[in-house]
């Protein structure tokens, strides 16, 4: 099992990803809703805390949902 299979791409350098960016976000969340590690984005720490960051705010402004019931 590979764990650092690079599926999750980071924008480059000079772009910043932004909080409108819906279907970016999506990528960083599971079924359930919930952000994904680290660990299975192969992102840094300073990328991860960045999305993490957008996550939460697409979050606040209803964008994003809080939890998927399906």
């Amino acid at each position: 099992m590979n764990l650092s299979n690079n599926k999750y791409k980071y924008h480059k350098k000079n772009e910043l990803l932004d909080y409108k960016d819906i279907d970016t976000l999506k990528k960083f969340i599971n079924d359930q809703g919930k952000i994904l590690s680290r660990r299975s984005t192969g992102l840094n720490a300073k990328q991860q805390k960045h999305i993490t960051k957008s996550i939460k705010r697409a979050r606040i402004l209803a964008l994003l949902p809080f939890l998927n019931k399906d």
